[in-house]
């Protein structure tokens, strides 16, 4: 038994014998990829017709395809790179104040907005019916594969890439019934000719090539309906206070364009506890060990209360919606009382911390109920500077040592006059305008500010009240996000890895056992093998199977010369 490699140069042609099964025949159809390198059909003619052809034919060519998905990445990446609308408001408008020359162009070609712009939106539609139009006519074919059986041997096994021969006492019938069984216990699908056996395997390739791409379509849909239906908002809740999932409650609300808020899950929560850990010794002092809010929810407009903890990365998952842990800080608790000794506010702060020790920032705003010494209405504001950890008077300025409220200090800025609340135009809440006040002074003259500890009570001048700074609360920033679709993406690109793996490691392969009686009526076996490409894996398997055959249908014995042909 001996086993022959073949250059390409012998690459079978098609026999002058007319009987002879070209080559080419049996060796196509190792695919379903289109043809795109073959000649260009007859002109369609000059016409709409024509060219809607032509176009249809180029828009689905995988070669497009392929450019249209690097267009795809390459048309998100201004998108990671320039702020967006539907994320950071704020953050967009810091950007064109720093970028004024270059607003127009990125407002015209709706950088701001890249998601939803129509050159990123031209860009998806298209590359979803270059997919489609390339897998319909795949699949289609692939299934006449499958359907079909393996062709009949070609007469020159020789000549196929992959061949080896003997000689066997056995008959051709046994043979080819060892062949048959032999092919079948390796799950190549067999077909009985005359005088041969043909038999094919590796259909999964293909099947791979069509996962994978009916997983990309799988893919952009979920996209598409994660962007149109999704919505997300923030919201800012104090220890002992509660959220209800309506538009009303949220700081902030992003939504899909298909998004309708009163969709909006009927779900509540109150925030319980917050609890955080940092390392308080060693070079890591401060950093944080553990943060866990403990809440009550509850899962729609008469669901009973339920606990439960929300962490890091570990959402509370309530009605397809999931609520995840984003923030913390402290909120100090304030009095103001006017003149007369009237408590005209009392609240908890919350402050927006600066650094990673919490040193925070904040103001406080008495719109409403305070008239001053001269029984004048007037609005009071206070801009605060909260520290968790005071270092201690003359020891640097207001900074935070520690994150946790282990020496808790706050210094605040008193200012009377308007907050221009009442003018209509948004205000930022932990900012202070000053624009239409004074500042209280002392009786030198100097600006009035003072450091406070909790229980402390600062006077301020002019018999215009007072200020208490009482306790000090924790809260903690939640983000309520739903995103449809996210499971379906998952799928979609577990099965584009598995169907990329298997159109790259599966190989298409037939292989032809030919069993014939020769002239001196020994059965001569020949056995040759056809792969999609050229792979040393071909001719490995190949050998195993003849090694197989060869135990069943053992060589005959070589033929004795006669005296006379030795002479």
């Amino acid at each position: 038994m001996s086993t022959t490699d073949k250059a390409p140069e012998a690459a079978p042609q098609q026999s002058e014998d007319p009987a002879e099964p070209a080559l080419g025949a049996a060796g196509a159809q190792l695919s379903t990829a289109p043809l795109e390198d073959g000649p260009e059909p007859a002109a369609v003619g000059i016409g709409v017709i024509g060219w809607a052809r032509w176009f249809w034919r180029q828009l689905t060519s995988m070669r497009v395809a392929l450019i249209l998905l690097f267009m795809l990445s390459l048309g998100a990446i201004p998108g990671s790179l320039i702020p967006q609308t539907d994320v950071d408001a704020m953050k967009v408008a810091q950007w064109q104040r720093a970028h004024e020359f270059w607003v127009p162009v990125a407002e015209k070609l709706q950088l701001f907005d890249v998601y939803t712009s129509f050159w990123f939106s031209a860009i998806y539609l298209l590359l979803f019916v270059s997919l489609i139009g390339c897998i319909l006519p795949r699949t289609w074919q692939f299934v006449g594969q499958l359907r079909g059986r393996p062709p009949v041997a070609p007469r020159r096994l020789d000549r196929l890439p992959a061949h080896t021969t003997w000689r066997t006492e056995k008959s051709p019938d046994e043979v080819l019934a060892h062949a048959g069984t032999l092919l079948g216990r390796r799950r190549f699908r067999t077909r009985a000719g005359t005088g041969h056996v043909a038999a094919e395997k590796g259909y999964l390739r293909e099947a791979g090539n069509l996962i994978f791409h009916v997983a990309l379509i799988v893919m952009l849909v979920a996209f598409a309906w994660g962007k149109l239906y999704k919505y997300e908002g923030g919201k800012l809740v104090l220890r002992g206070s509660g959220f209800s999932n309506t538009l009303t409650q949220y700081d902030d609300f992003k939504r899909g364009s298909f998004f309708d808020p009163d969709d909006l899950p009927p779900f509540s929560f109150t925030l319980d506890q917050f609890d955080a850990t940092y390392q308080k010794t060693g070079p890591q002092k401060g950093t944080p060990r553990d943060f866990k809010a403990h809440i009550t929810y509850y899962d729609g407009p008469h669901g009973a209360p339920r606990k439960a903890d929300i962490e890091v990365n570990k959402p509370l998952d309530v009605d397809g919606s999931k609520v995840y842990l984003l923030g913390h800080g402290y909120a100090p608790v304030i009095s103001v009382t006017d003149p007369t000794g009237k408590v005209v506010f009392r609240d908890a702060v919350p402050m927006l911390p600066q650094d990673a020790n919490l040193t925070s920032a904040g103001a406080i705003k008495v719109t409403d109920g305070y008239r001053n010494a001269k029984g004048e209405k007037e609005q009071l504001g206070f801009s605060a500077q909260f520290v968790p950890t005071f270092a201690g008077k003359g020891k640097g300025t207001m900074l935070s040592q520690f994150p946790a409220a282990d020496f808790p200090v706050i210094a605040l800025n008193a200012f009377h006059g308007s907050l221009g609340v009442d003018s209509g135009l948004l205000q930022n809440v932990y900012q202070l305008d000053t624009t239409k006040m004074q500042q209280f002074k002392k009786d030198n003259g100097d600006p009035f500010a003072q450091m406070l500890l909790p229980g402390e009570t600062m006077t301020l001048p002019g018999g215009a009240g007072t200020v208490k700074f009482e306790s000090v609360e924790r809260w903690a920033t939640f983000s309520v996000t739903h995103q449809p679709g996210s499971g379906l993406a998952l799928a979609g690109a577990i099965a584009a890895i598995a169907g990329l793996a298997g159109s790259l490691f599966i190989q298409r392969r037939r292989i032809w056992v030919r069993a014939v009686a020769g002239e001196d009526g020994v059965t001569v076996v020949e056995m040759a093998g056809l792969g999609r490409s050229e792979s040393a894996r071909l001719p490995q398997e190949l050998a195993d199977l003849a090694g197989a055959l060869h135990e069943q249908a053992p060589s005959a014995p070589a033929p004795v010369e006669e005296e006379g042909e030795r002479g």
